[in-house]
């Protein structure tokens, strides 16, 4: 089911050998990890304004035809900055902003940065209590609204309790009228200077830049904190030390600018070269690679659902005909790497691990196949109780245990002064997130949250996050193997694998939200069949749900809690359900009958 893909020290020298020819980025890369401090007053805002100094003509940002240089695009940022000013926002205040991915939320993040204040990039795909959760989250001095998300805010009944908060509004793409209560931030900032405000100077790299909202796919999102001094270290180490983008690339993204992956992966290997970002205003599956020869991109950030989207797409004669020659991002299933590797011809694809909250990330700096890379910082992979959803301690001092190499568990990384972590605007929520006395007493870590696969050499695989693993019949499954395996399954669009309650049985039991793909119907037998030649028995999924399409965050993760919730009752779930009681008849309908059976202990599952 799993790839066991250990790492050696062959693999290791030839992506030494690989890299000599970049040896002067990664050069310059270590020197800004090595020189970079938390209380130096570098940031965001000087790293901008040093390129439009040193290549004020070089492409900055390009959007839909349009290209603005750093000198055009550090001008368009300063006028932003001293109108924000001008209303009375200072360092250490939050500015939101709410819009979709346009140029206009970049310069607003980059003006917002120069003078120390927060940008909070709000979910612009939330609704109702859930945006006005997250707004609340952040308590913002000022908020930025684009006209193409006001619906939204209004769902979330934002304007009767904003008398405290400053509001600007960006007419989109018609130029549409501010109401009332709302400045015309382009009409402000059309009277202002466009010279470097001398606020820049002043931030400091251990100052929050953003708010980054975790996806929600367990509950209500979180706002954590990223840091100068965190973005800058990606700077250095992801886009000068392992991507080693040059001046003359143009990186595409689609993500939202609200995700980690477009803001501080993109932006910051963008800025560490003096390339270009070309910015899209969503992900496209039949329109992907159009859009990328349109701009002309060598590069782009993805998440791993992105990939396999894109994969799933028929083929054609044109999937090489561009000129991308490196793709950076996370959740790449190894089932599925050499076959979009191949496919597309992508000649070097740079895994990473890391989360939004998390002080440590690894890298594949060395480009080994099916694996999410190499950290140099303090990490440990512990033992895990699925059952008790924890770590587990042994011994009088209740300590923990490192796991063997090529086993799973659980990673946790140390928390230094060097590498603090800087959490959520929750005190309470950060703090749970500790592990201490993991080791030896007074030592701190943090619980990633995440199982991974030890693959030597300080190399890691993810394969699934905790509170997805579930047991069954004595054995733990990680869901998104199970779900790598089922996307390989002729007929199968997509398949959300979790695990569901049933009575008088321990543990859960496996169950699959399975959209098809086009033209294909549903075929029980075939499905069983499949699942028992490519899964171990306990990881083949009980129940079947088909569904027309899956619910998915703003960032194309999986929405699990409203399934695992619904469970297997066909009284109350109208998709329909079956389930696997016979491996040689494969999944049949689950009747009302069968599913009280089932619930009777009357079923042999």
């Amino acid at each position: 089911m799993s790839d066991t893909k250990r790492v050696g020290l062959t693999d290791i020298a030839r992506g030494v050998i690989r890299g000599v020819p970049d040896a002067p980025s990664v050069a310059r890369g270590l020197y800004r990890l090595a020189t970079v401090r938390p209380g130096s007053h570098q940031s965001i805002g000087s790293v901008i304004e040093r390129w439009a100094k040193k290549t004020p003509d070089a492409p900055a940002l390009r959007f839909e035809g349009r290209t603005w240089t750093y000198a055009e695009f550090n001008a368009w940022a300063n006028r932003i900055a001293h109108a924000l000013a001008q209303a009375g926002i200072r360092s250490g205040q939050t500015v939101a902003i709410l819009m979709e991915n346009r140029p206009e939320a970049l310069v607003c993040v980059a003006a917002t940065l120069k003078l120390g204040a927060v940008a909070g990039l709000l979910n612009h795909n939330q609704r109702g209590e859930v945006l006005a959760h997250s707004i609340d989250l952040v308590k913002p001095a000022a908020l930025i609204l684009s006209a193409e998300c006001q619906e939204a805010l209004e769902s979330s009944g934002f304007a009767t309790n904003a008398d405290a908060c400053t509001r600007f509004w960006h007419g989109g793409d018609d130029g549409a009228p501010p109401p009332a209560g709302w400045d015309d931030l382009d009409r402000l900032a059309g009277r202002q200077p466009s010279t470097n405000p001398a606020s820049t100077s002043s931030v400091r790299a251990d100052q929050p830049c953003f708010y980054i909202f975790t996806s929600g796919t367990t509950g209500l999102p979180k706002a954590s904190v990223m840091t100068h001094y965190r973005w800058l270290s990606a700077m250095g180490g992801v886009g000068n030390a392992t991507l080693r983008l040059r001046g003359d690339d143009v990186f595409y993204v689609c993500l939202p600018l609200y995700h980690n992956n477009a803001l501080t992966v993109s932006w910051s290997s963008v800025l560490a070269a003096g390339a270009c970002l070309a910015l899209d205003r969503k992900f496209s599956a039949s329109r992907f690679w159009d859009r990328v020869r349109d701009n002309g991109a060598t590069g782009f950030c993805y998440i791993g659902e992105l990939l396999r989207y894109l994969l799933n797409q028929p083929a054609s004669g044109r999937d090489q005909d561009h000129a991308v020659r490196l793709i950076t991002g996370n959740g790449l299933r190894p089932e599925i790497w050499d076959a979009f590797q191949q496919r597309f011809g992508i000649d070097r694809i740079y895994e990473f691990y890391g989360a939004s909250e998390s002080n440590i990330a690894f890298i594949n700096a060395f480009g080994v196949d099916r694996t999410a890379g190499f950290t140099p910082m303090a990490f440990a992979i512990v033992t895990y109780d699925t059952d008790a959803d924890a770590p587990i301690r042994q011994g009088g001092k209740s300590r923990m245990q490192r796991v063997r190499r090529g086993d799973v568990g659980l990673l946790i990384s140390k928390v230094t002064n060097r590498r603090p972590f800087d959490g959520y605007t929750d005190a309470k929520a950060t703090e749970g997130k500790l592990l201490r006395n993991v080791f030896r007493n007074g030592d701190c870590w943090l619980n990633t949250g995440d199982l991974v696969r030890d693959q030597g050499l300080r190399h890691i695989q993810f394969v699934d996050r905790t509170g997805d693993t579930f047991r069954w019949k004595g054995e733990n499954v990680a869901t998104g193997e199970v779900e790598g395996a089922l996307a390989q399954l002729p007929g199968i669009e997509h398949g959300v694998v979790y695990g569901v309650q049933v009575p008088g049985h321990d543990g859960r039991a496996g169950m699959a939200a399975v959209t098809l793909a086009a033209g294909h119907a549903f075929d029980g037998a075939g499905l069983a069949r499949g699942h028992c030649e490519t899964l171990p028995p306990y990881a083949v999924p009980v129940f079947i749900r088909l569904r027309e399409e899956q619910d998915t965050t703003g960032t194309l993760k999986y929405r699990k809690v409203d399934l695992k919730t619904d469970g297997f009752d066909p009284v109350s779930v109208t998709d329909p359900l079956y389930v696997l009681l016979d491996r040689d008849k494969g999944y049949e309908r689950l009747t009302e009958r069968v599913a009280e059976a089932i619930a009777a202990g009357g079923c042999r599952l």
